[in-house]
């Protein structure tokens, strides 16, 4: 699957083009998905082993969430690397996150302890995340404005993916003499495939046409001094009010389903499994329907679906009507995603891309990701995990809310360059 020298990018295609795909952008629209494949993999790989492991260390609801919640700071550190890909070049950055994030994966296998878990799993976090971001500044840079949104979308949906495989094979990995181990050890495998792979990857087109391979080092507030100011906090708004509810509600699912509506193990696995490949084309769909509808039609179709999955989820009893809502939970979580990442690399200038993406989404939108999980556990110990689960549902219909409200509709818009660094989007 080498991304190979073929015929360079056309990264500039007007946004009615139709033309094909170049042998290079199919290429590297496969690396991309299969790089963002282990996103959702490592979502559903620590919310599967966190039943066991919370029964192993004696863990309770709260200290389990706590757990999430460090976890997931490596969320936001991530943005010390994300902001690098305007300095160092996405590939370099791309390069690295994949390498690191193989090999912290791998550790976590021999993890002696919650504490070295914790730590090694934060720091791959960092990695993990911020591979993911820098692959949809790629998404968007590399295809034409026509096709940004299905190419956004499917490059996500294959998160999706790696978390249908993650949560078939984990109920048979735990059952290992490694158990929860060797969903690590498993997990590798097919990175350090893509770490070989990797190698024919080139540069961004326009990242390289706009600023050279080598970005301008700014300060650490650069971007905050600058007209686009506003539009990141925007952003970090809506980012972080999504994650209250996204990071939380398939996260505690598997407690909500065994604990309060008695579901056994082996049906919680199949009813993931089941939402998770039943959503699967609606999580294909999501990027080309920002295509046809726009982005914030588009929004409004897949937020809303999002909420009532997730109320659902946390609201019916019996395996059927709990797994058909599921189906909706999960496809909201990975659904949203193409949404925020379309408005957050259409937004700004490709001077600016990677250090907007970093501020919005890892420095300060994910503060809601990683308090939330924290926040809602501790609720449920009062409240249960159905009242405290639905509560959070708020932050997506206000995030919504402020999609209409504040931003543009990007939908066919052709990405700024540094002539248009002064200017917001």
């Amino acid at each position: 699957m080498s991304v190979g020298p073929d015929a360079p990018a056309s990264s500039n295609a007007p946004a009615s083009s139709n033309a094909p795909l170049s042998a290079y952008q199919k290429k590297l629209f496969v690396f991309l998905s299969v790089a963002t494949f282990f996103e959702g993999y490592d979502f559903f790989a620590l919310t599967q082993i966190l039943p066991e492991l919370s029964r192993e260390l004696g863990l309770s609801k709260s200290e389990g969430g706590a757990l999430v919640s460090f976890i997931n700071v490596g969320t936001v550190v991530a943005y010390l690397l994300v902001r690098r890909a305007d300095h160092w070049g996405r590939k370099r950055v791309l390069t690295l996150t994949i390498a690191g994030y193989t090999l912290l994966t791998f550790l976590t296998g021999f993890s002696p302890n919650i504490a070295t878990f914790a730590v090694l799993q934060l720091a791959a976090r960092m990695f993990l995340i911020a591979e993911w971001a820098v692959s949809m500044v790629y998404a968007a840079e590399e295809f034409p404005a026509a096709r940004r949104g299905m190419v956004i979308g499917v490059i996500q949906a294959f998160a999706s993916l790696g978390s249908i495989v993650c949560a078939g094979v984990v109920p048979f990995l735990i059952k290992t003499p490694y158990g929860w181990r060797s969903v690590y050890f498993v997990g590798i495998v097919p990175l350090v495939i893509l770490g070989f792979a990797r190698r024919g990857l080139r540069e961004s087109s326009r990242f390289a046409a706009d600023v050279g391979e080598r970005g301008e080092l700014r300060s650490f507030t650069h971007i905050l001094g600058t007209p686009h100011r506003r539009r990141v906090l925007e952003l970090a708004a809506i980012w972080g009010l999504t994650y209250v509810c996204t990071q939380t509600a398939i996260t505690f699912w598997k407690f909500f389903a065994t604990e309060d509506r008695g579901l056994s193990e082996g049906e919680v696995g199949l009813a993931i499994t089941i939402a998770a490949l039943i959503s699967m084309p609606l999580v294909f769909y999501s990027g080309r329907l920002l295509d046809v509808l726009g982005r914030k039609r588009g929004a409004l179709v897949i937020y809303a679906l999002t909420v009532l999955g997730v109320v659902g989820s946390y609201t019916f009893s019996g395996f059927w009507p709990l797994t058909l809502s599921l189906i909706f939970g999960i496809f909201g979580v990975s659904g949203v995603l193409p949404v925020l990442n379309a408005f957050t690399a259409e937004l700004f200038p490709t001077s600016l891309r990677g250090d907007a993406f970093a501020w919005a989404n890892n420095l300060l939108g994910r503060v809601g990701y990683v308090v939330a999980p924290a926040i809602v556990a501790t609720a449920a110990d009062s409240f249960g995990w159905a009242a405290s689960v639905r509560l959070s549902t708020l932050g997506p219909v206000l995030a919504l809310l402020l999609i209409f409200v504040l931003l543009p509709e990007t939908r066919g818009r052709e990405l700024g360059g540094p002539q248009s660094a002064g200017k917001p989007d």
